[in-house]
């Protein structure tokens, strides 16, 4: 008998005969379905706390809150907004003005209930309305402005005198809104009290939510710009320019957080780009680094100005910007209808320039527009014109385009903040923001504590290091040098040049510094072949031909492939050569590469360097004590590979660059100071990794996974790792599931290809810097010292949390690192995993200081961003469009680097 004809208590079940199988029917061989005993993961329990280190007391920007209200609802309505010809109201900005009314018209109606709005289709009140369906009418004066609702023309195809004579006879124009409140859902407050206790839940979740979407509503009251959950007030003390007529803007970021000492409050201090507010014409000289007005270009402009936001005077009204008028004010013309009527008794009209009818209807003297092109504020087939220097833009505009690296650092500058100063304008924010006149928080029983939460931290004492013949390394505040000591494993630099793109640079001495600096730390440094100067008929050609000429000057002066490339460009920052001088060496030749900016060359910048070459040459300038005593918890004993995962992304505006997913591993076991990278393109913004396991026929998996197996084992003695760490960077907490549930199961497919029956034991650390949560010292200007943990009190209730400031902060406030272990089948103690996450913080290869993350991380993201240079000058490079009629253009593969370098640390 068949076993499939049995049924679970093992007696027979008689199935009918399937049906006849029509004779035009050729039937399929059903693929294997999804195994149904699919384990589904969800992030670990904490299962201890450590204890190893100093204890120190430590200040946090949490501030301890209480709800007395738990047995009450947070009831859920949804919002709908529409004209009164029916129309739903589309335009962003006027919901909350709108509501506002019904809250003020409606007040018996609402049963006098406070609400929070999230400005779109949300309200919540504590307790019910009093029904589930209402139905309101609104009229809301003043929604001329753009700012209040998109779909308002402020001249329509009227003059502007036309628009003036209605502002005369009536100030406002006043629109009438219908508005649809329905109930949705009910959220017990009980569910924050159970996410306290480790239980959360969706409605736990929504209802931290709606408290988020009171503070947001408290911001929009005082005239706030809402990003997300961080809040800009319109005050230019908060305003610094970076360049460029960008404004970087000083405002706060405020989120409740659930945590082992109950619910608090994380306050920080945020940071967005505005557009520089004032006369329109002031912020495009800025912009283009202008003389004046006429030297502007307008084209480049319109892009810019578009759906900015303008006062006009003199009458002060709003209007979003749609263009720009085609002729200058002096000779652009519009129809103006004119007080007098013809015979039939329609007004009669004539044709006047905008400049004219400024100048001589309104009497307003234009000083510079007469021949600038004026600002378009009316529909494009339905102009209405207005002289530039009649604009100024309004404030707290967002700017949303990248930013330029010098925009970049004078914004890290200006934006810095000690950490005494920070706690001030921290506690100053609490006491602006009057959390306890918010209604709806009273409501609920809400009560925000002004006291930044005291924790426990413990400092970790740093790891051992090791250097050259056998000598221990000091430390000390994060931080060692390499005065009088040798790299532990120096390489030689042999069969090697240097090329110079027209870098001003005494080159002999140069090398002959290197030469010296390196036999000090026990580098050989032969004499190079030559020294090739760019041929200066090549200096203002493309990048990619720079480069292509220097190259065959190398392969025709050499004897053979050089084996190493000093590389002088003449720029430090984003020079246009970096990209194809990369991608050309190490996919195209195999050869490793430096490259420097000499504009300050000393020994300790010399030093520098050569840290990172011989990391590329395939030394090693550090180790840890423990890596060569094979004493590290754990993972000297077992053969261990060390992953770190991260995925980088095209700034803002560069719509068609991939993504760029880097994973790094470690090689030669016991070795946990050694890396190789391999790095895909992916779609672009997509953030998990979809190419760890890429299965192209029974025997072949071309995935990431697969070939840094293969390497361990090749570069570990024929060893498989039986435990495997994976570091993932990037990821928020609603994506954790993903991580555990796709990209390991990913890992675990590519495992189990290689070898059915090898079953290695995961760890899964995910490393967040993009948080808010800052520590500080009682009584003390100085940050926090390296090495300081946290793992209590603000740390989350249940999952398996800590902070870590494995490094020194020298400006600013030192930002910790927030590691959650999603999951650990090897059985790591709290000490053990900390001290092994500290101790990765130490073997980054191109510094001498302890860095703020674990250097797999940071090898993976400094990977995919030299990569990701290739793809932003193939992009550069691409002449045609590759927009296939709309579609999403196909993510183009990355180049593959050749096998001479793909095990080494080029990405230093």
């Amino acid at each position: 008998m068949d076993p499939s004809e049995l049924d679970g208590n093992g007696a027979t079940e008689s199935l009918p005969p399937p049906p006849p199988i029509p004779a035009n029917v050729t039937p399929l061989i059903a693929e294997p379905g999804p195994a149904l005993n699919k384990v589904i993961r969800h992030p670990m329990a904490r299962p201890g706390w450590g204890s190893r280190g100093n204890k120190v007391p430590i200040l946090t920007n949490h501030f301890k809150v209480n709800v007395r209200n738990i047995d009450g609802y947070f009831f859920h309505y949804s919002v709908a907004l529409f004209y009164e010809d029916g129309r739903p109201v589309d335009g962003k900005g006027v919901g909350r003005k709108v509501l506002d009314r019904v809250q003020d018209t409606y007040d018996s109606e609402l049963a006098g209930k406070v609400f929070a709005y999230d400005g779109e289709k949300s309200l919540f009140t504590v307790g019910p309305l009093p029904r589930n369906k209402l139905e309101f009418t609104v009229v809301l004066d003043d929604v001329t402005s753009s700012r209040n609702n998109g779909n308002v023309s402020p001249g329509g195809h009227e003059s502007p005198n036309d628009c003036d004579k209605k502002r005369i006879r009536r100030p406002y124009h006043s629109k009438t809104f219908k508005v649809e409140i329905s109930f949705a859902a009910k959220i017990p407050l009980q569910a924050i009290g159970n996410a306290l206790r480790g239980q959360e839940s969706e409605n736990s979740q929504e209802a931290l939510r709606v408290l988020d979407i009171v503070l947001r509503q408290h911001a929009a009251r005082q005239g706030c710009l809402l990003v997300r959950q961080s809040f800009f007030h319109n005050d230019p003390s908060n305003f610094a320019p970076v360049g460029g007529g960008v404004l970087g803007c000083r405002g706060f970021h405020s989120s409740f957080r659930t945590t082992q000492s109950g619910l608090s409050l994380n306050i920080d201090v945020s940071t967005t780009m505005i557009i520089q507010p004032g006369p329109l014409v002031d912020f495009l000289i800025e912009n283009q680094n202008a003389k004046d007005p006429f030297s502007l270009d307008w084209a480049k402009a319109k892009r810019t100005l578009k759906n900015l936001r303008v006062k006009t005077v003199p009458t002060n009204q709003e209007y979003k910007i749609t263009g720009l008028s085609e002729k200058t004010c002096r000779e652009q013309t519009f129809t103006l209808k004119l007080k007098a009527r013809d015979k039939d008794g329609e007004l009669q009209t004539m044709d006047v320039t905008v400049y004219d009818y400024f100048v001589n209807h309104r009497n307003i003297d234009l000083r510079y527009s007469a021949d600038l092109p004026c600002i378009n504020v009316g529909k494009p087939k339905r102009p209405t014109y207005i002289p530039v220097e009649l604009c100024s833009l309004v404030s707290l505009q967002r700017y949303t385009k990248a930013l330029t690296s010098f925009q970049r650092a004078s914004l890290v500058e200006k934006s810095r903040q000690k950490p005494q100063e920070r706690m001030s304008v921290l506690s100053n924010a609490l006491k602006t923001n009057n959390y306890d006149s918010e209604l709806m928080l009273r409501s609920c029983g809400v009560s925000i504590s002004s006291s930044f939460t005291q924790v426990e931290g413990r400092i970790l004492p740093p790891p051992k290091l090791k250097v050259g013949n056998g000598e221990e390394l000091f430390t000390r505040n994060g931080k060692w040098n390499f005065n009088n000591k040798k790299f532990i494993d120096a390489s030689k630099i042999e069969r090697w040049a240097v090329v110079n793109f027209s870098a001003r640079c005494d080159v002999r001495g140069l090398i002959r510094d290197m030469t010296r600096i390196g036999e000090m730390k026990g580098i050989k440094v032969e004499a190079p072949f030559d020294v090739f100067d760019e041929n200066p008929q090549f200096r203002r050609a493309p990048p990619l031909v720079r480069v292509e000429k220097m190259l065959e000057q190398v392969q025709s002066k050499l004897p053979g492939q050089p084996k190493f490339l000093l590389c002088l460009i003449p720029e430090r920052k984003n020079c246009d050569i970096y990209g194809p001088w990369k991608r050309k060496n190490l996919s195209e030749f195999g050869i490793v590469t430096q490259c420097l900016c000499p504009m300050r060359v000393n020994d300790q910048y010399l030093t520098n360097l050569l840290l990172k070459i011989n990391a590329k040459l395939g030394g090693l300038n550090t180790t840890l004590a423990g890596e060569i005593s094979c004493s590290l918890p754990i993972i000297s004993k077992i053969p261990t590979v060390i992953l770190g995962m991260d995925v980088s992304h095209g700034s803002p505006g560069q719509s068609d660059i991939p993504s760029i997913a880097a994973v790094v591993s470690s090689r030669q076991w016991p070795s946990v100071s050694r890396y190789r990278a391999c790095v895909r393109t992916q779609s672009r913004k997509v953030e998990m990794i979809d190419s760890l396991f890429k299965r192209v026929s029974d025997t072949e998996d071309e995935g990431i996974i697969r070939e840094l197996l293969v390497d361990f084992y090749i570069s570990s003695g024929k060893r498989k790792p039986d435990q495997i760490i994976i570091f993932r960077d990037g990821v928020s907490e609603s994506q954790f599931n993903q991580v555990l549930n796709i990209e390991l199961n990913q890992i675990i497919e590519a495992c189990k290809f290689l070898d059915e029956k090898w079953s290695p034991k995961f760890v899964v650390i995910v490393a967040q810097k993009n948080h808010h949560t800052k520590f500080f010292q009682p009584n003390s200007p100085e940050n926090v010292l390296p090495g300081t943990v946290i793992d209590n009190t603000i740390c989350h209730p249940k999952n398996y949390d800590f902070y870590l400031c494995a490094h020194a902060g020298m400006i600013g406030t030192t930002r910790p690192t927030h590691y959650h272990v999603l999951l650990d089948q090897i059985g790591f103690s709290a000490d053990d995993l900390q001290e092994l996450v500290h101790s990765l913080s130490y073997v980054y290869q191109r510094s001498t200081t302890a860095i703020s993350v674990v250097a797999p991380i940071c090898y993976a993201h400094l990977a995919a961003s030299q990569l990701g240079t290739w793809m932003k000058f193939e992009e550069m490079s691409e002449t045609s469009s590759s927009h296939n009629g709309g579609s999403a253009p196909a993510v183009p593969p990355m180049p593959k680097l050749q096998e001479n370098v793909r095990n080494s640390m080029f990405f230093v």
